[in-house]
């Protein structure tokens, strides 16, 4: 099978999407247009659920490929193609163990407030916030910021390095107030072995490609050609240089 010439893949917050928000309509309708470009896929560190609250109820079926939780759930034109576990692979002893020590450290961190659902188990990795997920969007922002000086979550994440460096665990700072840990190599790479045979060449677009930031794998990697964005609004002027213009257009 002949491989297609090229995808255009997107991280979600921060590229498609303000944080945990709908993207707007017309950030939505700039990317059906896309796809009469390019293929068009999507990969996100947040669950499904989570991605249909940005990009609409119909996201597995309005994209040619998109991948929740860094492409440990899969899925192409609407249809599931396959799907991780994070408990098979780490088993529960050692989940216990990680899990047991993250939310004592929790319990002693001094943070402006703290609300609930602090671990988040999805299937394929433990989403980690020092505040919890039960946050307002308000108390998000504010914390946003707080982080920004106090940096918590790297420190945490510098914590856990330490006292799991027995376990093959990375570890990937996203989104506003929580950051990710996934066995070694179930990082937003995991999604491009499902893309390799299929296309010539592979962009990335996210917001978060620094170093730590839960985008840099994909966008550091040899496999793709990688591009920083400051907004949705940028995702889209890039997009429409890289791919739309005449010039540009193979």
């Amino acid at each position: 099978m002949a491989k297609l010439s090229t995808i255009a893949l997107f991280d979600v917050d921060g590229t498609l999407a303000v944080a945990r928000k709908a993207a707007e309509p017309a950030t939505l309708n700039f990317l059906q247009e896309l796809r009469k470009f390019v293929k068009v896929g999507i990969v996100g560190g947040s669950d499904l659920v989570k991605i249909k609250e940005a990009l609409g109820d119909n996201a597995t079926s309005d994209f040619d490929f998109l991948f929740s939780e860094n492409g440990l759930v899969a899925h192409q034109e609407g249809c599931l193609l396959a799907v991780q576990n994070l408990k098979k692979e780490l088993g529960e002893p050692t989940l216990k163990r990680l899990i047991s020590f993250i939310l004592h450290y929790i319990a002693d961190l001094d943070v402006p407030i703290k609300r609930g659902t602090f671990v988040e188990f999805r299937k394929g990795m433990l989403n980690v916030s020092p505040i919890g997920r039960n946050c307002s969007q308000e108390e998000r922002d504010a914390f946003e910021a707080f982080d920004k000086r106090a940096c918590v979550r790297k420190a945490f994440v510098e914590v856990l390095k330490k006292e799991f460096a027995d376990l093959p665990l990375c570890y990937s700072v996203g989104g506003q107030i929580s950051f990710d840990v996934f066995p070694r190599g179930w990082d937003k790479t995991y999604c491009l072995r499902f893309l390799e045979d299929k296309f010539e060449t592979i962009h990335f677009f996210g917001d978060k490609t620094f170093e730590g930031g839960n985008d840099y794998e994909i966008f550091s990697s040899p496999r793709t050609i990688g591009h920083t964005v400051m907004s949705p609004y940028d995702t889209i002027s890039q997009c429409r240089k890289l791919f739309m213009e005449p010039s540009d257009i193979a």
